[in-house]
């Protein structure tokens, strides 16, 4: 019978607060920052005070390392669960403030009322109102300082409530500090636990059934780490992600002292000035691509495992591993922030024709993206002039394949040692011949073609494509497909929904089939209105002849047959009605598919 992998335990509220301030149980920070509302503050001190179950805490302990001395070195716990709870009882009952989603630092304070008739009412979230009603303590953490007096405090209150029972007060104050000595139970996971053993662990403890990722689990070692500087850079990684959805956020940023003496501190100033959204990285994706380019490693429980020391032959705790650990993870966030690395991959994928987030569907893809350019400005066979061409290539190529749906880390962590063992070229060549072969242009893509999804991977490489080759749009001379994704463009039907729902095609994944979807003018769509195309598109061609412009601005044939064809347009389409729309939508997956071939391989 295999042995328990856990050790339950019981503390006292006031004894887990000490094992906080004591720095043995670290707060990682998992859920940041401080997600709970207000009022679920209140309820937890509610229920402590009735002496109600809050559920349990769940830490891990980190392994002790082997030290260059032989000797060991204890490791900490790390809290994984119940941080909302513990940082709610340090913001009501320690009195410590708290960061809100701004990392800005607030109190939560939690007021009492020992008078209370209805036991449901005796805690509120203070306002203004406990400050001027003297039946209420507008604060509980006066209550569980070191120096309050009982007495005195119930005489004070005495005073100010003349009526009051002092023997009841006594025995209400009794029981609201009593909360100091109400117990919590705490399950203490073992160090020798895997991530996906902790994880399992933590989803049938939490009710809420929520996963933590790998990522949580490496910042969690961060934090917990103070002599390598891991909670530094658990910093940087934090206040990197912040800034670039929140640039404004700067101002705030300059107030943390600590961080600000860091060497991350100027790399990351100048997002304050970025409003680009084309990469706006999570914590997991700058992680991720930390990760990878620095140690050619797909799998995050990879780092850590070598963050806690792991020699992955001997299966041994080396403080050697874990120094070296967080020497490569720091360069690697170095890398990661770099101004100009993250500018010139970012000019890398609007080059490509990705000139909006609208376009891009897989943060994974993304993020093998940003790895690869990084391992390639370090690859010395590969010029610098053609890193973004490649880059380039591969993110196009892994889009349309959905390379990295699925089991991504599986996936990535092959493509790591390939190219290690291979070579970056010899590796593309390989995945260019099995994956992008003739079946693949002409059976494969306009099989993927056939959804409704207007995010799909190969309708995004498809408008990509439009922009890269520089189309314009449909009907028009002079306005650009990639000025309606930008600027003042929606997606509309080439077959008017409420055309073919008029002719009996009325199903949503018929009408709304991306081979029927095209970036169109305003004008041009209002004018179009509900027509067939055999309608419309006839007057587009009658006024080449009239030159009286009704639709549109074209009114010379070679430029409309251009403008058909780089909007993949059969030209049949002037013979189209509804009878004619699945023959319609097999033609032009195919041109789409072709458009996108001579797109990829022009890169």
């Amino acid at each position: 019978m295999p042995g328990e992998k856990f050790t339950l335990m019981q503390y006292s509220v006031n004894a887990i607060l000490g094992l906080i301030e004591a720095n043995d149980f670290v707060i990682p920070e998992i859920q940041r920052p401080f997600v709970w509302k207000r009022s679920q503050v209140r309820d937890l001190i509610d229920s402590l005070y009735h002496g109600y179950p809050t559920g349990y805490i769940i830490t891990w302990k980190n392994p002790s390392v082997r030290t260059k001395d032989g000797g060991y070195s204890q490791g900490k716990k790390v809290l994984i669960d119940g941080q909302q709870r513990i940082t709610a009882l340090m913001a009501a009952i320690s009195g410590k403030e708290v960061l809100d989603e701004d990392f800005k630092k607030d109190r939560i304070k939690i007021a009492f009322n020992p008078l209370a008739a209805d036991d449901s009412k005796r805690f509120a979230v203070q306002d203004a109102s406990h400050l001027k009603d003297k039946k209420w303590i507008p604060d509980i953490s006066v209550l569980f300082s070191a120096n309050f007096k009982p007495r005195a405090f119930e005489n004070e209150y005495a005073k100010n409530n003349p009526n009051v029972d002092l023997d009841e007060l006594a025995d209400e104050i009794s029981k609201l500090t009593g909360i100091a000595n109400r117990q919590i139970g705490v399950i203490e996971l073992d160090h020798s636990l895997d991530i996906d053993e902790v994880t399992e662990i933590f989803i049938r403890i939490n009710s809420k059934g929520t996963a933590l990722s790998q990522s949580d689990f490496v910042m969690s070692k961060m934090a917990a780490d103070t002599d390598h500087d891991g909670s530094i850079m658990r910093k940087a990684v934090d206040y990197f992600c912040h800034l670039a959805v929140k640039p404004e956020f700067y101002e705030n940023l300059k107030k943390d002292t600590e961080f600000q003496q860091s060497i991350f501190a100027d790399k990351i100033k100048w997002l304050a000035n970025d409003y680009d959204d084309i990469y706006d990285p999570g914590y997991s994706d700058m992680l991720r691509v930390s990760f990878m380019h620095q140690f050619r490693r797909g799998k995050l429980a990879d780092l850590v495992s070598l963050l806690s020391g792991r020699d992955f032959e001997t299966k041994e705790f080396r403080e050697d591993i874990v120094s070296d650990s967080y020497q490569k993870l720091e360069h690697g966030i170095l890398n990661f922030i770099n101004e100009y690395n993250f500018a010139q991959f970012i000019l890398a994928i609007k080059g490509a024709g990705f000139i909006s987030s609208k376009l891009l569907n897989s943060a994974m893809t993304l993020d093998f993206a940003y790895t690869l350019y990084l391992i390639l400005l370090d690859t010395p066979e590969i010029p610098n002039v053609q890193i973004k061409r490649y880059v380039q290539k591969w993110f196009v190529l892994t889009t349309l394949t959905s390379r990295y749906i699925g089991s991504p880390e599986s996936q990535m962590d092959r493509d790591m040692r390939s190219i290690q063992e291979k070579g970056f070229k010899n590796f593309l060549s390989e995945v260019e011949a099995s994956a992008l072969s003739d079946t693949f242009w002409t059976v494969t893509l306009p099989q993927n073609l056939e959804t409704s999804s207007v995010n799909s991977p190969a309708f995004n490489v498809f408008l990509a494509a439009q922009v890269h080759l520089n189309c314009n749009s449909l009907l028009m001379n002079g306005i650009k497909v990639s000025d309606l994704i930008t600027v003042a463009g929606d997606i509309h039907h080439i077959f008017p929904r409420a055309y073919l729902k008029k002719n009996g095609i009325d199903s949503k994944t018929k009408y709304n089939q991306v081979a029927n979807y095209i970036y169109l003018d305003t004008q041009v769509n209002k004018a179009i209105s509900d027509d067939a195309p055999c309608d419309y598109f006839s007057k587009a061609f009658m006024q080449c002849e009239t030159k009286a412009i009704e639709l549109g601005n074209i009114c010379n044939l070679s430029q409309l047959n251009e403008n058909l064809q780089e909007n993949c347009i059969p030209l049949s389409v002037k013979n189209m009605d509804a009878s004619s729309y699945e023959e319609f939508l097999t033609e032009r997956r195919k041109l789409m598919a072709s458009m996108m071939k001579r797109y990829y391989w022009s890169l």
